[in-house]
């Protein structure tokens, strides 16, 4: 997801890390172990004179299964789970009418099952996995 995100005109930066836990300043094996709460994700830094945050949105779900509970592709867990992490109360609005938009979009057969909440502490993943896809080419990992 970084990479695709990287491509959209308009966004600045990206990094990935983890949200949603509990354990301040996790590492990647125990995110993986399930023992901290964390979702794998992206923080997305992007001027919004140039592309939106709807436009964002949309990237979002076409990148993606969002009816996949705890799964993205062949990783399976907690720590895959589709999420959304609003910084403000307009954004979890927005997060919220995008979803509903896709799921009425008539383009998944089941639910959209993507979490959408307040974001909190973002702690950066180990410079391994910052734009993995690239410093493993050839491999496939959502």
């Amino acid at each position: 997801m970084e990479a695709t995100f990287r491509r959209v005109s308009g966004v600045v930066a990206t990094q990935v890390g983890y949200m949603g836990g509990w354990k301040e300043r996790p590492t990647y094996e125990e995110v993986c172990s399930k023992a901290t709460g964390h979702a794998e994700v992206v923080e997305i830094t992007f001027d919004p004179a140039v592309v939106s945050y709807d436009e964002l949105l949309q990237v979002f779900w076409d990148c993606h299964d969002p009816t996949q509970l705890n799964r993205q592709g062949p990783d399976i867990g907690t720590n895959y789970r589709s999420a959304i992490f609003c910084h403000s109360s307009a954004q979890e609005a927005a997060a919220c009418a995008s979803r509903d938009r896709e799921q009425n979009s008539g383009r998944h057969s089941r639910p959209i099952v993507t979490e959408i909440t307040a974001a909190g502490a973002f702690w950066r993943a180990e410079e391994y996995h910052q734009q993995y896809l690239e410093k493993h080419s050839g491999s496939c990992h959502w």
